[in-house]
């Protein structure tokens, strides 16, 4: 039986990748896309739907199967109010992913969690690399990685402002909240080790790219990091490793995670590894359909691949 969904928030980068994918998707049907600034408006992504004015009372007096919030970070909270606990309801926002009543929606290391669960909080773009590149040599770890990070312009969203201005980018690096950084903060929780992070815009639209530094309890060697690194993720289909150093470009469209460029110092005690990721896709709407597809009990992939 076909799943309902609704979007708040469907106007958005997110919103749009999203509506792309669930267009595709065999199992469900988009039957709002919440929007006030484009209500009435038909979809461009999404041909036959009509952007709807989604208020919290429009969200009530609609129930569907799938809420998808593609909100402001502390914005969903007058939304959640009024959602019948059995809606599947994914928080792309930062609101809930450190709240232990929700799930933590990052497939590849948390399935079992979010495998049915009715609340489950999106991961943060840049997060969800940090945590697959550092998650197979956490446990070795000797103090705390140290991940360098460059994004396009979309992972500031559509409200303006210096990180997302073209003007302001152009032939430029902009560096901001280099210490505290919510994906670093979220990283800490979900790895349970420390991460320092920085993170910095890039004059393009979309993609995103890591460099970690990984401190290790004892030497290793580049085979075995690599081997670590394929053995952790043989089985995923949206974790690639490779031999070579991922670039930025390597990221834009891309629907996994490409991790590669396995460096080791000469004494061995410090692992470099480099991810490339779009923010938009595996960094927000890919991972939030995995996301529904577990919660919903369907094959995690429909949809997507």
């Amino acid at each position: 039986m076909t799943k309902t969904v609704g979007i708040v928030g469907a106007r958005g980068y997110t919103g749009s990748e999203l509506l792309r994918i669930l267009h595709r998707h065999p199992e469900v049907e988009v039957v709002w896309a919440g929007s006030r600034e484009k209500a009435g408006e038909p979809v461009d992504d999404y041909p036959g739907l009509t952007f709807s004015d989604t208020d919290p009372e429009f969200v009530a007096a609609n129930p569907v199967d799938v809420v998808f919030l593609a909100l402001p970070d502390g914005a969903s909270a007058s939304f959640l109010g009024v959602i019948p606990d059995e809606t599947v309801v994914i928080d792309i926002s930062a609101d809930h992913r450190w709240d232990t009543d929700w799930a933590y929606g990052l497939p590849e290391l948390f399935r079992d969690r979010i495998a049915g669960s009715r609340r489950i909080a999106n991961p943060g773009c840049y997060a969800t690399v940090m945590q697959l590149a550092l998650a197979p040599l956490i446990d070795e770890a000797e103090g705390a990685p140290v991940v360098f990070g460059v994004s396009g312009y979309s992972g500031a969203g559509t409200t303006p402002g210096p990180r997302n201005d073209p003007d302001r980018l152009a032939n430029n690096l902009l560096p901001y909240r280099l210490s505290g950084h919510n994906h670093e903060r979220e990283a800490t929780a979900h790895l349970g080790r420390p991460v320092r992070f920085m993170p910095h815009v890039h004059p393009t639209f979309r993609g995103l790219l890591v460099t970690a530094n990984v401190p290790m309890s004892g030497p290793v060697t580049v085979d075995e990091v690599r081997e670590r690194m394929e053995k952790a993720y043989a089985s995923e289909p949206l974790v690639e490793i490779t031999d070579d150093t991922p670039e930025l470009a390597d990221g834009t469209n891309l629907l996994g995670v490409l991790l590669g460029g396995f460096t080791v110092s000469e004494d061995g005690r410090s692992v470099v590894i480099v991810g490339a990721e779009d923010n938009l896709l595996k960094g927000a709407a890919v991972q939030a359909v995995q996301n529904m597809n577990l919660a919903l009990g369907l094959d995690e992939l429909t949809g997507i691949l």
